[in-house]
């Protein structure tokens, strides 16, 4: 077996894991831009150089050890560059771990197949690197670039990072078994039999996690789907509840106007006139709280209105709720019951109850209907993405609420803005009218 056939230059494979690292860390969430994140680039280009280069030629007992230094630095290059979290951060270093181990292999067999061991003119060999190199991390990209997100975060939980560190370190070791020993029945016993299997089972491995990345990122989807689904479900069957709820009150309120008719007929003294003249007022004001020319909304804002009231909050509204009339019900119910519930969870951890404020306007302006949720707010706001950042340990649903907000509103090909304006929290919902009405 002609060993030097297999030699696989160390600066090779340095700069095959360096772009393998760029790869995935261009479509995800970046911490350092810039000149920042290009220093760390380079730096990490030279450092792992010279680590592969200085290891070349050391016991093949710290082989393994070696690579999983080589992987640790991957690991804080992307972890140091991308605003993801430590599994994360692991997951997608042992992907590029294996990419690069594919790519790498793909180049050097195919520069021995040309060259047959004989020393190339330097500038072919690194025409060659330049073309095998930048075809395969160029296709690389694109196939990962489409299977993840905006925000370039997966939610990956530790068991799939230990699912994908398995996968990953059989491939590393098959592909490599021939390197090590050649009386395996996976072995190959010469040079360009052991570079075929190596390059083979790198590319079956990268396939392989490719796929099971394929699969995180539908189950992920699903999961959003159905949790969005239940919080429509819920919102929907919140409305139904509070619409008998409401209706109860009404015919509550529409007996006592009665009765009230029957005591003022009878001789009463002043001060019983007084309170039920309060009480008579107390019925309009609330008539008119809840008439905003949208019955569905009348209800919601009834239903939350009182529970504000149980929980020291002021709400307030000024709706032209008849705006809404070509909005399905399921999807008034989502964008305002939500709206009103993270509103109201808020307010519920202020202190001052005379803080505790919230303001619904519904408005046309121009040829959309403006939609706007207003809460006290105290501190800075910080966006995760479009959502606002978590203080909740359950991350993995957290902004299910806005995000089926969002889902409603898109519908009707509307957009969604959050925003801090001094001490008030702000949810913008921009929506086009039908036939471009305005006001």
């Amino acid at each position: 077996m002609n060993t030097v056939l297999l030699e696989l230059p160390r600066l090779y494979t340095a700069l095959a894991e360096w772009l393998a690292c760029i790869v995935y860390i261009l479509p995800l969430k970046k911490q350092l831009k810039g000149g920042a994140l290009f220093a760390l680039s380079g730096g990490f280009l030279m450092v792992q150089s010279l680590f592969l280069t200085l290891t070349k030629d050391l016991p093949i007992y710290f082989w393994i050890p070696c690579m999983i230094a080589a992987i640790g630095m991957m690991f804080y290059f992307i972890y140091a560059s991308c605003n993801i979290s430590l599994v994360e951060a692991g997951y997608f270093s042992v992907r590029a771990f294996v990419a690069a181990e594919f790519v790498a292999s793909l180049e050097w067999q195919v520069h021995v197949f040309i060259w047959q061991g004989e020393q190339a003119p330097v500038w072919q060999e690194t025409l060659l690197l330049i073309l095998i190199y930048g075809a395969a991390f160029t296709i690389i990209w694109l196939l990962e670039k489409r299977h993840i997100l905006d925000d370039g975060k997966l939610n990956i939980r530790p068991r799939e990072l230990w699912s994908t560190v398995f996968i990953g370190a059989a491939v590393f070791g098959i592909s490599n078994l021939s390197f090590v020993s050649t009386q395996t029945p996976f072995s190959g016993q010469y040079a360009q039999e052991i570079l075929n299997i190596r390059t083979l089972v790198d590319l079956g491995g990268f396939a392989i996690l490719y796929a099971y990345h394929i699969q995180l990122n539908e189950l992920r989807i699903r999961h959003e789907l159905k949790a969005v689904q239940n919080i429509l479900q819920h919102q929907y069957s919140q409305y139904q509840q509070s619409k008998e709820s409401i209706e109860l009150i009404n015919y509550k309120y529409h007996d006592l106007k009665h009765q009230m008719i029957a005591l003022r007929a009878e001789e009463d003294a002043e001060k019983r006139n007084a309170y039920l003249k309060k009480m008579e007022d107390e019925i309009k004001l609330f008539e008119a709280q809840n008439k905003t020319g949208n019955h569905v909304l009348d209800t919601l804002l009834a239903s939350k209105n009182i529970y504000c009231i149980k929980n020291g909050i002021t709400l307030t509204c000024v709706a032209d709720g008849s705006l809404l009339n070509d909005i399905d019900v399921i999807d008034i119910c989502t964008i305002f019951g939500n709206g009103l519930d993270n509103a109201i969870e808020y307010e519920q951890h202020i202190e001052e109850a005379e803080k505790r404020l919230i303001h619904v306007s519904v408005f046309a302006q121009k040829s959309f209907i403006m939609i706007r949720f207003e809460n006290y707010f105290e501190g800075e706001l910080e966006l995760d993405g479009d959502l606002p950042v978590t203080t909740k340990t359950d991350t993995l649903n957290h902004g299910y609420g806005l995000k089926s907000i969002r889902y409603s509103v898109e519908k009707y090909d509307g957009v969604v803005n959050i925003g801090k304006q001094d001490n008030w929290f702000e949810l913008k919902i921009l929506i086009p009218m039908k036939h471009g009405r305005a006001s």
